[in-house]
């Protein structure tokens, strides 16, 4: 079908030239005399004039056509169009294809709800605003190709149709039809399989790789995902985010012409935790955590007295905006991460006040105003309990309060290494050794000898690289003697039985001449997310779930019928 050019491509230094345009009605505009129409294409809107002595077919929004005509200066430019100071003068308008009212607005400010939107995709992707976001997604893959084909790596892909793992997320299972009552399952990430190929010697792996985690659903996670997958032989840790952030900075500078610094700075998982209440800072914004627990060492309060963590936040400039309301829905928030409650004094000409002040001495109060600089019309929020409990309340609460008072500049992006990630932590309902990246992940060589006498000391060679306040990936270096992987699973306390049944294969091939190696993953969905300017993960996934993990376009997941559960050897219990 002929089409000369795109609406992006025409321009000024085209006017007079025949054209022949084909696209989407986006809007029409009929004056008598004149009828004007925006086109759309995927690379944005051109206006088409059509004079009353052409005869033009009846075209509504959404109708497909092609145009042929003249370029022409507008006599009044459009700045938010690219090709706002042109338009065609239509000298022929072909109808190719009729269309139903539409039930969204097809602009990048619709009026649907988001189940509607999904339910209809294939028309929510018609908006400019999606089809920048898919080209974001695009241009960081290619970005990233170029990229690794550059510095040697190899893209392989891996199974998806693997073993069952049960540590982690839990896993979606396939039955397999030929081997009745045998499962396989859909890979949660090419972790093994990753290093498997440094064992095979390929030295520098990559895929845009398919994962997927039977998890509960929030705006920036999907039940089946996309990374872009990395393995390295023979680099240490520095060595190896220089390189990744080098990938970064490429994609940073290519999706939206963003120059990012290197090298990036590095943070501790303590520092970021102590600082910020969360190991995915968003440090564009100070509101940092305060350890006032000394402060209150000989406090009467007995709430205060038993708790293993006290801390503090202030925010600057809302005493007056603190209502009781306020307060309360602060208090619920405290709740939500398992505490009885916060405490929240006001700083009020030049006196701190609030319902707590009575339990406070004058020492208490002194040292606070002291510690803290406290001004008039500061707030100051204080948590008591476990650590595990109030760090990441205060960390949530200075993001609520960041946003809302819009200390975030728009159009800024602040980029971390977060290292030192403990290499184990205890399971809250077992009290178990569990590990808190996998059981691949490297200790530190200086902690190594906490193994045997207290695991919860030991830190690991894990980074994590923080956009923003989100998790963009992370990584570890990987465990490559067999000794020492033999001794975490030992530690996670795993008997032969299971680490053959789990695990046989690849313990097996460490035993081969195994090199030293690291690797990490970087969340496409969420670089797209970030890069594109949204702050929902769905917006750019072509065909997502919604929270409730089903797809309102397809329904699925459907049920099926009983004759392939019987081929399945399924049977349900009612």
């Amino acid at each position: 079908m002929e089409r000369s050019h795109y609406s992006n491509e025409l321009g000024l230094a085209n006017v007079g030239e025949k054209v022949t345009l084909i696209g989407w009605v986006s809007k029409r505009r009929n004056l008598g005399s004149l009828l004007f129409i925006d086109l759309r294409d995927r690379f944005g809107l051109i206006q088409i004039v059509v004079n009353d002595n052409v005869e033009i077919p009846d075209v509504r929004n959404e109708y497909v056509i092609q145009v042929k005509g003249e370029v022409a200066k507008r006599a009044v430019a459009n700045p938010k169009l690219k090709s706002g100071e042109i338009e065609v003068i239509a000298s022929e308008v072909v109808l190719l294809n009729t269309a139903k009212t539409t039930p969204l607005i097809i602009a990048d400010e619709t009026d649907a709800l988001e189940d509607t939107r999904l339910k209809y995709r294939y028309l929510d992707l018609r908006r400019p605003c999606m089809q920048h976001y898919f080209d974001v997604r695009d241009t960081i893959k290619m970005t990233t190709h170029s990229f690794m084909h550059r510095h040697h790596f190899i893209e392989i892909e891996t199974p998806m149709l693997c073993a069952s793992s049960p540590e982690g997320a839990k896993e979606y299972l396939v039955p397999s039809r030929v081997h009745k009552g045998q499962f396989y399952a859909l890979p949660q990430s090419p972790q093994m399989f990753k290093q498997l190929l440094m064992v095979a010697g390929f030295e520098r792996y990559y895929q845009i790789a398919r994962c997927f985690r039977d998890e509960d659903l929030r705006a920036d996670r999907q039940p089946d995902f996309t990374q872009i997958d990395v393995e390295t032989s023979f680099l240490d840790q520095n060595q190896f985010l220089t390189l990744m952030e080098e990938l970064i900075k490429d994609i940073f500078k290519a999706t939206i012409n963003y120059d990012v610094k290197l090298p990036l700075r590095q943070m501790t998982y303590k520092e970021a935790m102590d600082r910020f209440g969360s190991d995915k800072p968003d440090t564009r914004f100070g509101i940092e955590l305060n350890n006032i627990k000394n402060i209150f060492k000989d406090t009467t309060f007995a709430g205060y007295q038993t708790a293993e963590a006290i801390k503090a936040i202030v925010v600057n400039g809302v005493a007056d905006q603190t209502s009781r309301k306020v307060i309360d829905g602060l208090t619920l928030e405290a709740k939500k991460f398992g505490l009885g409650g916060l405490t929240v004094l006001k700083k009020e000409n030049g006196e701190l006040t609030g319902s707590f002040v009575k339990f406070l001495s004058e020492a208490e109060i002194k040292a606070l105003n002291e510690r803290l600089a406290l001004k008039d019309n500061d707030i100051l929020i204080i948590a008591a309990g476990n650590d595990n409990r109030v760090t990441p309340l205060l960390g949530a609460l200075r993001l609520k309060y960041g946003r809302e008072l819009g200390l975030i500049k728009e159009g800024t992006y602040d980029l971390l290494w977060v290292i030192d990630f403990p290499m184990f932590e205890r399971d809250v309902e077992s009290g178990a050794i569990v590990a808190t990246h996998h059981p691949f992940t490297r200790p530190r060589d200086e902690d190594v000898k906490y193994l045997d006498t207290d695991p919860t000391k030991v830190l690991s060679y894990a980074y994590d690289i923080v956009i923003n306040g989100y998790e963009a990936g992370g990584g570890t270096l990987r465990i490559y003697n067999q000794d020492m992987q033999r001794k975490i699973f030992e530690v996670l306390g795993l008997s032969d039985e299971e680490i053959k049944e789990r695990f046989g294969y690849f313990v097996d091939a460490l035993q081969y001449g195994t090199p030293p190696h690291a690797g990490m993953a970087f969340g496409l969905d969420r670089l797209a997310m970030i890069l594109g300017g949204t702050d929902n993960i769905r917006d750019v996934i072509a065909f997502p779930k919604n929270l409730a993990a089903v797809d309102p376009m397809t329904n699925a997941p459907t049920n099926v019928t009983q004759a392939q559960l019987d081929e399945l050897g399924i049977k349900f219990d009612n």
